[in-house]
Parts: structure tokens; C-alpha cells; sequence
């Protein structure tokens, strides 16, 4: 094994976070286990968890269980094989939505390979329920590939969450190895189709660095994500969640995930989130603002109408 190839142990300090169980803190874990609700943020172990639900009041709902019918090398969320629908959940997120006066909300969800339509009804009704109840909140949706089948892709597309968004995750040569299930070229077939039927939405993406990837492979996967349509991506740094998931290659360094920030707008996008600690939904409220301030062409008519 080279050097190279070895698994990093030792976190560098960049890496550090603090704790905050402020009273928001208590108060949103308090909401989600009365109302039976999940949280990407839990499951997955985030590293921002109490940045986010302490300071920011903000929190990713992983709906349709917390068992994911995959076992993806990286992922802390646990696999097996889920339980029933609920149906009384989209309701009870947009009841979450109204009482923590949210203004933009992610909605990520397990893996449901066991449902024909790998649980696109539900999150569709999610957001519709979330527009309904919560008229003012926009939407983010990051969604499993449903199995790249265009006619689940539309149930949620008819939707109309304002970010259509799913994980790349890796480079194409890593895919096999990292994710369960998933195919690379799915995942931008997802892409692609999501913009192709709303046209009006934001299509974003996310990669995790420190797999084993080279630089030339990230930008390589930035070319195939600005082919596919995409035009928001977020670059972090992959941290192992246990001994028994897929080791740390590398530790990307702060300046590097600069620098790959300036090239991905140099390439085209036009909002990109790079750093050690970014994740997919990371400050998402206000990336998404300070898009469509800069460029989505909603936003920018209304404002014209406005003056």
C-alpha cells in the first residue's frame, strides 16, 4: 500500500468543532422525538449538528423512515428493511416547518428501492404539504436517484420544490467502491432530467472529498455535473462515521477547497460551497438566498416588478 493509499487516522485541527446545547438545541431534539420525526442530522452524524440546530435553528428532515434499503460505504444511516409508510408524515414535518418559522427547508430521505416508485409520493406530498402550510418557506429536495426512472423523478418534479438536488457523492473510478446500488451516470441521468422538467429549478449537487480521488478527478466530475445540468454544487470533506466504514484517504486542506471553489465558478457554476465541513444542506437557507439574489431569474423579476 502506498503512501498515498494509506487511511489517515489523525484529524487535523481545521476539523474542530464545538458544542452547543442551547435551549433551540433541546428545543428542535425535543420537537423531532414528539412528533417521530428523523433527521439527516442525527443519523448521519453530522459534524455541523449543533452549529446548525444551536445557533441557525435549522435542521434537515430525513423522511420515510430511518432504514435504508442500501449500505453505502460512507453513510452512518443504518440498513435493513423499513417499515410501512406513514402517510401523516408530510404533515407533520410542514407542522415542524410552521413552528421553527423556517424560510428554506431541506427534505432529504432513506433509500426505498422496496417501493415501486422508491418513495417519490411521499416526498412530492412533503413539499406540497410544506408549500401549503408554510406558503413563504422555500424547498430543497435531496433525493435518493430513484433509481433513475424518469416517471418517479416527474412525481416529485410536479412538486415544485425550488432546489432539485442529489449526490454525486464520488468520481466516477470511487463510485463502485463507496456507494451501494448506484450507478455514476444515474446520478447525472437524475440531474439532467430534473432540469429538463422544471427548468425554473435549481439543480445541485454535492461530492465528498478525501476517498481517494484525485484533483483531476474532481474537476473531471465538475465537467459531467455543468453537462448535466447542474448549477449549485457543495465540496466537503468525508469524515468515517466508525471503524467499519470506508477509512479517510486524505484530509483536503482548507486552501485546497478554496481553490477548487474558484475553479468550479471558473467553470460555470453559479454558487459553489467548498470546505472541510460542508455538507449538503450546510448553511442551505442562506446559500440559497444569496443565489437567487445573484442569479435565478425568478427572483430577479420580482424584484424589477418591485421597483
Amino acid at each position: 500500500m502506498s503512501t498515498a493509499d494509506r487511511p489517515t487516522q489523525r484529524k487535523p485541527h481545521w476539523l474542530r468543532t464545538h458544542l452547543n446545547t442551547t435551549e433551540s438545541y433541546r428545543h428542535l431534539k425535543h420537537m423531532m422525538r414528539s412528533r417521530q420525526l428523523n433527521t439527516v442530522c442525527e443519523e448521519a452524524r453530522c459534524p455541523n449538528i449543533h452549529e446548525c440546530w444551536g445557533d441557525y435553528r435549522t435542521a434537515t428532515f430525513m423522511i420515510l423512515g430511518d432504514t435504508c434499503t442500501r449500505r453505502c460505504r460512507f453513510c452512518a444511516v443504518k440498513t435493513g428493511l423499513p417499515g410501512a409508510v406513514d402517510w401523516g408524515e408530510p404533515g407533520r414535518v410542514a407542522e415542524s416547518v410552521v413552528d421553527m418559522q423556517l424560510r428554506h427547508v431541506v427534505i432529504t430521505m432513506v433509500n426505498r428501492d422496496d417501493l415501486d416508485d422508491g418513495g417519490a409520493a411521499v416526498l412530492a406530498a412533503t413539499v406540497r404539504e410544506i408549500h401549503r402550510q408554510a406558503p413563504d418557506c422555500s424547498v430543497e429536495v435531496l433525493s435518493s436517484d430513484l433509481m433513475g426512472d424518469r416517471h418517479s423523478i416527474e412525481i416529485v418534479s410536479r412538486s415544485r420544490p425550488e432546489i432539485m438536488s442529489h449526490n454525486i457523492e464520488t468520481t466516477r473510478r470511487l463510485t463502485r467502491l463507496v456507494r451501494s446500488r448506484s450507478d455514476y451516470d444515474r446520478s447525472l441521468a437524475f440531474l439532467r432530467i430534473a432540469g429538463q422538467l422544471d427548468p425554473e429549478a435549481v439543480v445541485k449537487s454535492s461530492m465528498m472529498l478525501g476517498l481517494g480521488e484525485t484533483r483531476e478527478e474532481v474537476l473531471q466530475s465538475m465537467d459531467d455535473l455543468l453537462e448535466n445540468g447542474v448549477t449549485v454544487m457543495n465540496l466537503g470533506q468525508y469524515l468515517q462515521p466508525s471503524k467499519t466504514h470506508i477509512p479517510v484517504r486524505r484530509y483536503w486542506t482548507p486552501d485546497e477547497f478554496a481553490e477548487l471553489k474558484q475553479r468550479a465558478l471558473e467553470k460555470g457554476f453559479d454558487h459553489c460551497e467548498a470546505g472541510p465541513l460542508v455538507r449538503s444542506s450546510y448553511h442551505a437557507g442562506e446559500q440559497y438566498e444569496s443565489y437567487r439574489r445573484r442569479v435565478h431569474p425568478l427572483y430577479r423579476g420580482a424584484a424589477a416588478q418591485d421597483v
